[in-house]
């Protein structure tokens, strides 16, 4: 159906136009508008990567996202008149990112905002607080992947494969960009064409719920296990994961070994292991500046990320540092094993509970 201009003397239809005809780009014109101002098409979500691809050059995605419910989201753009064949590309990247995890995630957010100007934001902050998390919840993110297409316009073919695959709970949208010409301004009339709005909601009540129970199963089977340690000639726990790790370090550092050494050792967290200020200082001063130093340009400190109790600090070699409270699964295991091999002739051992 046209869209039609009203004034006061007559009613005119806005002329449908091309964005080739516009000369509109693909990447350089939509792709930049696009990113900047999201919601467009894909409302309550977060930009974390453009262009993006680990796994090949000639395959990339147009835009990752991260939407509220920390599910990740794959956004395509065409400016082709029939979208192209960009449902299939779009199931393909979403089953390559599915096992993304929220560590990998935020480093992937922190390339993109350097390579965008704007290395001042903290990438791990503003996703947790984009998903109004305290704290990162590794085994809710990524729990799903939806797929946004956004298109002049889709194909009988296109259409007919998304409501297939729609039919199936592949959470897949299809967003129309057609754009008019107005006195040589281009107006874009954006329409949500698959599922339509009217069932949409529907269909987000029927995720949700799925969503919940998922949540309710993980739950149930998160890992509360709780550890035993044998340090040295002491007998400690059981202890949890995060507060054993700590112990650990805690340990290490107390025998004579620098705190950065340690921290080099914890796998894939070691570059968010600890977090440091100039000079041997109490918490108070601690939080002040690390504060100060985060308005200098300095990565951010959440306080609720780390051991920041006065106890808890550790004070050598004319710096403090706070220790890491964000340990879990396979980054808890790694970092504990490294640290047992590495420094073997300290007797560090550890056992789960029975």
């Amino acid at each position: 159906m046209p869209i039609y201009e009203f004034s006061h003397e007559k009613i005119l239809p806005l002329h449908k136009t091309t964005f080739s005809e516009k000369q509109l780009h693909e990447r350089r014109d939509l792709q930049r508008l696009l990113r900047e101002n999201i919601s467009v098409i894909a409302p309550d979500t977060l930009v974390i990567a453009e262009e993006y691809s680990e796994w090949d050059s000639r395959r990339r995605i147009d835009l990752l996202g991260v939407d509220r419910n920390a599910n990740l989201v794959v956004i395509e753009l065409k400016r082709t008149e029939d979208g192209g064949h960009m449902e299939l590309q779009a199931v393909r990247y979403a089953s390559m990112v599915s096992t993304m995890t929220f560590d990998h995630a935020v480093g992937v957010f922190h390339r993109y905002l350097s390579d965008n100007g704007k290395e001042d934001i903290d990438a791990e902050a503003r996703l947790l607080e984009f998903l109004d998390w305290e704290a990162a919840d590794h085994e809710e993110f990524a729990q799903d992947v939806k797929i946004v297409l956004a298109s002049a316009e889709f194909s009988r073919e296109l259409t007919s494969s998304v409501l297939w695959l729609v039919d199936r709970d592949i959470d897949i949208t299809c967003v129309r960009l057609q754009p008019y010409d107005m006195d040589g301004r281009v107006m874009v009339d954006v329409q949500q064409i698959i599922p339509l709005p009217e069932v949409a909601e529907y269909q987000v009540q029927v995720r949700e719920k799925a969503r919940r129970e998922r949540v309710a199963r993980t739950e149930s089977s998160r890992d509360h296990t709780r550890f035993n340690l044998k340090l040295g000639g002491e007998t400690l726990g059981p202890e949890t994961k995060r507060r054993s790790i700590y112990l650990v370090f805690r340990y290490l550092v107390d025998a004579g070994i620098d705190p950065e050494k340690i921290a080099e050792r914890c796998g894939p967290r070691s570059n968010r292991a600890l977090y440091s200020v100039e000079g041997e200082v109490s918490r108070d001063d601690f939080l002040r500046l690390a504060q100060l130093a985060a308005k200098n340009g300095a990565r951010k400190f959440d306080r609720t990320r780390y051991y920041c109790a006065d106890d808890d600090l550790i004070r050598r070699n004319g710096r403090t540092y706070a220790f890491s409270n964000q340990w879990g699964g396979a980054d808890w295991a790694d970092a504990m094993s490294t640290i047992k091999d590495t420094f073997d002739n300290h007797e560090i051992d550890y056992a789960a509970e029975q």
